[in-house]
């Protein structure tokens, strides 16, 4: 599909979409299963989204073992947060943005002390005019209340925003909001009805900052992705 769409706002999904934390979130995640099961694979993105005891209640046998697995979690994430590193072209991409007049703003899972300390470390939080975390409403992706939030606070409708991300519950929740979504593959096996729902679909976070650059600069505002469903 040509696109023929410029977005008035862009919202973006934090890990894995801007940031490549993916390894470390998967070893994480690893580190907290060790005890009770085998380590996980990407194939785990379609379970992944909200806080990580609700996650990680889907990953464990027995939820009793919950408080253990969150406490390693936390412990090996601290300990290697120095890992996490934005990827290459964010900051050209999100300046170009920024300078043509988007709106830009981050839906995050991820809670907000460690979305904020990220932010600052890698000097990306002046890029952004709205970011919603994964503890500051009760509700969680796939819920679109966080999102609605963003396009609030942005003063945009939602046929003028698009949402960038990597997971399964990004597309859910965008098309919960009537936000086209782009789903940042990973090289991962995506659901097909996963698919179907989202408006484009890429191999890397590369090669959607690279479409986005492309919208800005050579489409007119105004055209409408299409959104589907349910």
């Amino acid at each position: 599909m040509s696109p023929s769409f410029r977005p008035k706002a862009v919202v973006f999904d934090l890990d894995g979409t801007l940031v490549d934390s993916l390894p470390l979130v998967l070893r994480a995640i690893g580190h907290a299963l060790e005890p009770f099961g085998p380590r996980p694979t990407k194939e785990i993105f379609a379970r992944l989204g909200g806080p990580p005891a609700r996650f990680l209640a889907t990953l464990l046998d027995d939820v009793r073992n919950v408080p253990t697995a969150l406490r390693r979690m936390d412990e090996y994430h601290r300990e290697n947060a120095h890992l996490i590193r934005p990827f290459a072209g964010v900051d050209r991409l999100l300046g170009r943005l920024q300078s043509n007049n988007v709106h830009l703003g981050i839906w995050t899972g991820r809670d907000r002390e460690s979305t904020d300390e990220l932010l600052r470390t890698h000097q990306l939080e002046r890029f952004f005019d709205a970011v919603m975390c994964g503890d500051d409403l009760p509700s969680h992706k796939p819920d679109p209340a966080g999102l609605r939030e963003i396009i609030r606070r942005l003063d945009v409708r939602p046929d003028e925003t698009l949402f960038v991300g990597d997971a399964d519950v990004d597309v859910l929740g965008g098309v919960a909001a009537g936000v086209g979504t782009v789903l940042i593959e990973h090289d991962r096996v995506v659901d097909p009805e996963i698919r179907a729902q989202s408006w484009q679909t890429v191999d890397s976070p590369e090669a959607a900052f690279a479409m986005l650059l492309q919208w800005v600069v050579a489409q007119p505002t105004g055209a409408r992705p299409p959104v589907h469903k349910h």
